[in-house]
């Protein structure tokens, strides 16, 4: 197969996590006789200081151009107090636009190797595996009218989160796909106790729900769940929630993971005419900047993401395994970078790129 990938390394560990996620993609071209297509663009803080813009119109054009696209991290504290159309951040929402990406999937696995790095308790994550499904394109982060008016005592913001039945419906669906191909159990995250949009949200789950009678359906109020997370995340398959708590939730899945810089994740839009996605992956993490440059950051979830790039945009799913299995046994064998608490020396981020790149070889 033709694999045409953009990469968007952006700001601080982006770029480290980045390469060595690139390094095991070539790893796989090579053992599995593809060819690989790589172009690189400017997304975020870099590309505010070298165009101006945090999402500029050549990286709009070769994202659209492209297969799938891979990207870093972006933010810097330089850019802290500039208003949030200005931001590097800007530019993520940006290019979601762009690709038209509705849903982001972010997986949460806690492996064996990895149960004393959490901070909870062995008993509590041992055996979590879930998919948080993310509505990534609509909600309070899109919505109208937004802003800041008014002065003195009267001063006020503005958010506006709305949403569309057509919205809901199509990342419910990704949701129920998702779980009639695992353990066929879906919970849907809402507030529909308080908000008119998540009475909406759950109406509109429960008539996509009727599509798939083979998945038990769940519905759960955002505070429970974000409870029962902690307390018994072995009970969760597949969650769908709206963007914000998504957002949240998906963060504290990090916990069940022992580190976010574990966490991959893909975001989807419509499927093209062969059957497979449109798509951007990414790590969940930042961009770090107390340890950019220091090759000390973790770049699991990176490379977690280019097995998701293969299966979801590519239909690799062989390929896709290797990966996922080499990230295992680079855990299983303690090779992981400080954040993972080795027992050992804690390897460096091109030693661990390194490492996983050796077990898919062998």
């Amino acid at each position: 197969m033709n694999l045409h990938v953009l990469t968007l390394p952006g700001d601080g560990i982006g770029v480290e996590v980045t390469r060595q996620a690139v390094r095991v993609l070539e790893t796989v071209c090579r053992k599995f006789h593809h060819s690989l297509r790589l172009t690189e663009g400017l997304l975020g803080g870099v590309a505010i200081h070298q165009t101006g813009e945090p999402f500029p119109e050549q990286t709009a054009r070769l994202a659209l151009e492209a297969d799938a696209t891979l990207m870093g991290a972006v933010g810097a504290p330089e850019f802290d107090d500039w208003p949030p159309e200005k931001r590097p951040e800007r530019g993520l929402l940006a290019i979601r636009k762009v690709l038209g990406v509705y849903a982001n999937l972010r997986p949460v696995r806690a492996y064996k190797a990895l149960l004393d790095s959490s901070p909870l308790k062995n008993d509590r994550v041992e055996g979590a595996d879930l998919i948080i499904v993310r509505e990534l394109n609509g909600g309070i982060y899109y919505g109208t009218p937004r802003g800041i008016s008014g002065s003195g005592d009267e001063e006020r913001g503005l958010n506006t989160m709305t949403y569309t039945r057509a919205e809901i419906a199509r990342v419910a669906r990704v949701g129920f796909h998702l779980a009639r191909q695992r353990r066929k159990k879906l919970a849907s995250v809402d507030k529909s106790n308080v908000l008119e949009t998540s009475q909406l949200w759950r109406r509109v789950v429960n008539e996509v729900a009727a599509e798939f009678p083979d998945v038990t359906l769940e519905h759960i109020l955002v505070d429970n769940c974000a409870m029962q997370l902690i307390l018994n995340p072995r009970r969760f398959d597949v969650l769908v929630m709206e963007n914000m708590f998504g957002d949240i939730l998906s963060d504290e899945g990090a916990v069940l993971a022992g580190s976010i810089g574990m966490l991959p994740s893909a975001s989807l839009g419509e499927k093209k005419p062969s059957g497979v996605w449109v798509g951007l992956y990414e790590p969940v993490h930042g961009s770090a900047p107390d340890i950019a440059g220091q090759d000390k950051a973790n770049p699991l979830g990176a490379i977690g993401s280019v097995a998701a790039m293969l299966e979801y945009s590519f239909g690799l799913t062989q390929e896709a395994a290797a990966v996922n299995a080499a990230i295992e046994a680079v855990l299983d064998a303690g090779l992981v970078t400080a954040d993972l608490k080795p027992k050992g020396t804690p390897l460096t981020c091109s030693q661990v790129g390194e490492a996983v790149c050796d077990r898919i070889q062998s």
